[in-house]
């Protein structure tokens, strides 16, 4: 556990003297979420309706700006392949990088998604529920692109295959946890959403690591 936390502790630390990436982050987020109104109108209703799935999509776009040099850094100087001899799991490795990834963008990105949510009109009853998706529903994404991260390692064009490994399989994540904002909004029950989006994150807590631990020593090698 003391490995894990001081590895966690590393990657923020080098997340604070490399601040511009979360800024990047955290800037298109807001510029993708402000281009909808222009293309779609300024109808209060229709921005309202649409508010969670755009504050999900622009979440979900960037949450994989950081995630190519996630590993890409240690893997060049053979940092990894201290952290594989360092007697911590490869899985564990793995899980210390996506949390540290959802620290230093999942979390900003929570913190973000409630001013541009009320910026697009969302319903009073929708934007608690938003907030309380995207705390489990960032984590999950954040194992899912730590994964996807370790699986690229190493290969050709890495940076284009990311987005086409990860976008697929965050489709769960992103249809529970419209469906909960949406139904809040229109007074439906929102817990079998909720329930459901738990629910991923407790099947990718112990997978994605596995995965990604397994391709850490698959590159490594």
């Amino acid at each position: 556990m003391s490995l894990l936390l001081a590895l966690i502790g590393r990657d923020l630390r080098l997340s604070l003297r490399h601040g511009a990436d979360t800024i990047a982050v955290l800037l298109f987020f807001f510029l993708a979420g402000l281009l909808f109104p222009l293309a779609i109108g300024p109808n209060p209703e229709t921005l309202g309706r649409l508010a969670p799935g755009i504050v999900w999509v622009c979440a979900l776009l960037a949450a994989l700006l950081p995630l190519d040099r996630l590993f890409g850094a240690d893997f060049e100087d053979g940092t990894l392949d201290q952290l594989l001899l360092s007697g911590l799991p490869a899985a564990a490795i793995a899980l210390a990088k996506a949390a540290a990834h959802w620290l230093t963008t999942g979390l900003p990105l929570l913190l973000a998604a409630g001013p541009l949510a009320v910026m697009l009109r969302i319903s009073p009853n929708g934007l608690p529920v938003l907030l309380a998706c995207l705390v489990p529903g960032t984590f999950a994404l954040s194992l899912l692109g730590t994964a996807g991260a370790a699986i690229v390692l190493g290969a050709r064009r890495g940076g284009v295959l990311l987005p086409l490994l990860v976008l697929p399989l965050a489709v769960p994540v992103l249809i529970f946890a419209t469906s909960a904002s949406s139904a809040a909004a229109v007074g439906l029950p929102v817990r079998p959403h909720f329930l459901l989006l738990l629910a991923v994150l407790a099947f990718l807590t112990p997978l994605a690591p596995l995965a990604g631990g397994a391709a850490l020593r698959a590159a490594a090698e």
